[in-house]
C-alpha cells in the first residue's frame, strides 16, 4: 500500500493507490481491500434519510473524529509528511454477527464511524492528536470512545450508487445478486464510503460507495 510521505505529490500518490476502492463502477465488482490504519467509533441508531440532520450520537462521533483527523494531520505536516484527508465510511449493522438488513427500523441499527490514515499513523501520533484535541476542547464521551486501529477487510464486493442515500435499496439489491451469481456468500456489515455532501449541491449527485464483504 502506497504510503504518505514528505515527498512532492505523496499524499496524491496514496490516494491513487486507494482509487479501485473509493471510485468502483455503477455496476457492481470484485475487490480484494488491503490493510489500513482507520479512526474508529462505535454508536447506534441511524441518521435521518436525507443525513442531513444526523442524530445526536452520530453528530457527536462526527465531531470526535474530524478535529483528531485534522490534529493529526497538523501534526504530520510539521514533520515534513504530507497525509491526505480520505473520505468518511461506515460499517451499518442489525445483528451480532454484523450482518445488516435494512428492514429492521432504523433505531435498532449500529453503526462504526471509520475514516482511513496513512501508514504514517501511529498510536502515539493517535494519543497524542486526542490529548490535543482534549486540552483545547475538552474531553468528551465520543472521544474517549475514538480508537486507532488497523483493519484488514479483505475479499469484497462494491458498487457506485448515484443518488439520496434513501434511494439506495435497490443499489444494494443489485449488489447482493451480484455477490449470489459470483457463487459468493456475504460476511460481515454492510459498508458505505461518503463521496459527498448532503448538505451541499443536489442530492441526485451525490456519490456513495456500497461496498459488502464475502467469501
Amino acid at each position: 500500500m502506497a504510503k504518505a510521505s514528505g515527498a512532492p505529490g505523496a499524499a496524491v500518490d496514496l490516494k491513487a493507490a486507494l482509487k479501485p476502492f473509493l471510485n468502483p463502477p455503477r455496476e457492481p465488482v470484485l475487490v480484494d481491500v488491503p490493510e489500513l490504519g482507520y479512526l474508529m467509533i462505535d454508536g447506534e441508531g441511524a441518521p435521518e434519510e436525507t443525513a442531513i440532520q444526523p442524530s445526536t450520537e452520530f453528530q457527536a462521533a462526527f465531531g470526535a473524529v474530524y478535529p483528531v483527523l485534522y490534529t493529526m494531520r497538523f501534526r504530520l505536516k510539521r514533520d515534513g509528511v504530507a497525509m491526505p484527508i480520505l473520505p468518511l465510511e461506515a460499517l451499518w449493522m442489525t445483528a451480532d454477527d454484523g450482518s445488516f438488513d435494512m428492514a429492521v427500523p432504523a433505531e435498532r441499527w449500529r453503526w462504526r464511524m471509520l475514516v482511513a490514515v496513512s501508514d504514517d499513523v501511529t498510536p502515539a501520533v493517535f494519543d497524542e492528536a486526542v490529548a490535543e484535541v482534549v486540552r483545547k476542547k475538552g474531553e468528551s464521551e465520543a472521544l474517549r470512545r475514538l480508537r486507532f486501529e488497523r483493519w484488514r477487510e479483505g475479499s469484497c464486493a462494491q458498487v457506485m450508487h448515484v443518488g439520496p442515500y434513501a434511494d439506495e435499496r435497490p443499489t444494494v439489491e443489485r449488489l447482493h445478486a451480484f455477490i449470489a451469481a459470483q457463487g459468493c456468500r456475504m460476511r460481515g456489515a454492510h459498508h458505505e464510503i461518503y463521496l459527498g455532501d448532503p448538505r451541499r449541491g443536489d442530492p441526485s449527485k451525490l456519490r456513495t460507495v456500497l461496498r459488502q464483504p464475502v467469501e
